[in-house]
């Protein structure tokens, strides 16, 4: 397991590219509760953004990538000492990829447009982030406190594409929590105990690449926010820190991983925010079942994969 923590070299970036707006109006476009359109309120500071609403004073995601996409296009040439070029659009996807050449290895940037609202969270997430028994009700409260980040997202179940719908983004939660991650303050920190955790997540995500790269048409539907969200709720389900001793990786890899196997087996997975919002629905059943079979496999006999 451990050399497979070393093996990859990083050579995929998010950037999220935080653009500050003070008030919008949020409406779910779906029953999800991750999905809005969002128009201003009356008066909106931000006069620059105007030029982006579309017909019904949506604000348009698609409008504001193709401006984003031009000025950063412009922005490449001025670049002479290294060769970055700006990646084909791919449809719905909520980024601008640069490839970025340059010895030893091709790197791949992802910028994410993304607004932060200064505003209370939504009703979608008010049962979700369920870290009292883990990190505390308390810090709960500050995470709840801070921002909500919405990113320009195509939602795949609209029938006309408009691109004027945007997806709730914690990553930045996401990171705090991660950086944060024990019950007791120090845990992971030079002087306090260590844990596994990290290093869990890791190996799922490792796990899940490894097999895409292998299957990749069957497991298309996957990604690694699908393994990350199952590890954070296993970080609920075994709170403690004794429940994460740094020596037993394996075996708290493994029963992450079992947890994430029920969750294929009963198509539900709970989106960590918004509870209502289901990662696994019925109707991808068949990648499920498919990917529940691989990682069996892998399970049973030792993670060949991994040695490949």
């Amino acid at each position: 397991y451990l050399h497979a923590l070393q093996i990859t070299e990083p050579n995929e970036f998010d950037i999220m590219l935080v653009m500050p707006v003070a008030r919008l109006q949020l409406d779910e476009c779906d029953d999800t509760g991750a999905y809005y359109y969002l128009t201003f309120k009356r008066n909106p500071k931000e006069k620059y953004l105007l030029k982006f609403l579309d017909e019904d004073g949506k604000l348009s995601a698609l409008k504001m990538l193709q401006a984003l996409r031009e000025i950063i296009k412009q922005e490449v040439k001025n670049i002479k000492n290294v060769e970055v070029t700006v990646k084909r659009k791919k449809v719905g996807s909520p980024a601008i990829t640069l490839q970025i050449k340059n010895p030893p290895a091709e790197i791949s940037v992802d910028i994410i447009l993304t607004l932060e609202v200064q505003q209370s969270w939504p009703p979608s997430t008010q049962d979700g982030l369920k870290i009292e028994q883990w990190l505390g009700r308390k810090v709960r409260g500050e995470f709840r406190n801070k921002s909500l980040y919405l990113v320009a997202k195509q939602n795949k179940k609209e029938k006309v594409l408009r691109g004027n719908t945007w997806r709730l983004s914690f990553s930045h939660i996401e990171k705090a929590m991660l950086n944060n991650h024990g019950s007791s303050k120090t845990c992971c920190e030079s002087d306090g105990p260590k844990c596994c955790r990290k290093g869990c997540l890791k190996l799922l995500k490792y796990l899940l690449e490894q097999l895409k790269m292998k299957y990749t048409k069957e497991l298309e539907k996957f990604c690694s926010y699908h393994v990350k969200t199952a590890f954070f709720h296993s970080c609920v389900m075994w709170p403690n820190d004794t429940d994460w001793h740094l020596g037993d990786l394996e075996h708290c890899f493994q029963r992450s991983l079992g947890y994430f196997l029920d969750c294929l087996q009963t198509c539900h997975l709970p989106h960590f925010f918004i509870p209502q919002y289901n990662l696994l629905s019925l109707e991808d059943k068949a990648s499920n079942d498919f990917l529940s079979r691989q990682i069996n496999y892998q399970l049973n006999n030792r993670f060949p994969i991994f040695q490949e």
